[in-house]
């Protein structure tokens, strides 16, 4: 054991002193070859626009984390103290298949008829096309179609109003035209 380590000090020695002799003229001539060479010049400081500070403009208009003005009136619909339609979903309808989907992602994308009454054909966003009509449900809001035309679907969903009750809000699909 003694014997390799002093034949490793040995060897490495040898490795070391061989490394170290020998002429770098070649390292020196490109050092040369590569001052002589023009600087390149220095691109100039970019110019920026002039900073314009913002103004907020809204410190005199209601804050909204407040109440609106008002509000006590849609408070007195939901608990009924001022006479308003009674809107809420049935519970006990049975759901439509297309209101399993969201509206966002149905597209009315043809119409059909058959005699004198008119079909709207969606696509789900599956890829599937169902054909419904004025009284069908779609979209998970209780969304109920109320006219079929040749280029829209009228409908009118149901929606929470934030206060306990419900409210219908007007939703419109229209014809996507196709691109192929």
């Amino acid at each position: 054991m003694r014997i390799s380590s002093i034949l490793f000090i040995v060897l490495t020695a040898v490795g070391l002193v061989s490394c170290s002799g020998g002429s770098h003229q070649d390292l020196v001539e490109y050092m040369q070859e590569v001052r002589q060479k023009p600087a390149r010049p220095i691109e100039p400081i970019p110019t920026f626009s002039e900073y314009h500070s913002f103004t907020y403009s809204a410190a005199g208009i209601r804050s909204p984390f407040e109440a609106p003005v008002g509000i006590d009136f849609i408070e007195g619909i939901a608990q009924g103290q001022i006479d308003g339609p009674a809107v809420q979903p049935d519970p006990t309808r049975i759901k439509e298949y297309l209101e399993s989907f969201s509206i966002s992602s149905i597209q009315m994308v043809g119409t059909i008829s058959k005699g004198n009454e008119l079909w709207a054909l969606v696509d789900d966003g599956t890829g599937n096309i169902h054909r419904v009509k004025e009284g069908n449900y779609m979209g998970r809001s209780h969304g109920r179609i109320i006219a079929v035309d040749n280029i829209q679907i009228s409908m009118v969903e149901i929606v929470p109003n934030g206060l306990d009750g419900w409210v219908e809000r007007p939703k419109v699909l229209k014809l996507v035209e196709s691109s192929k």
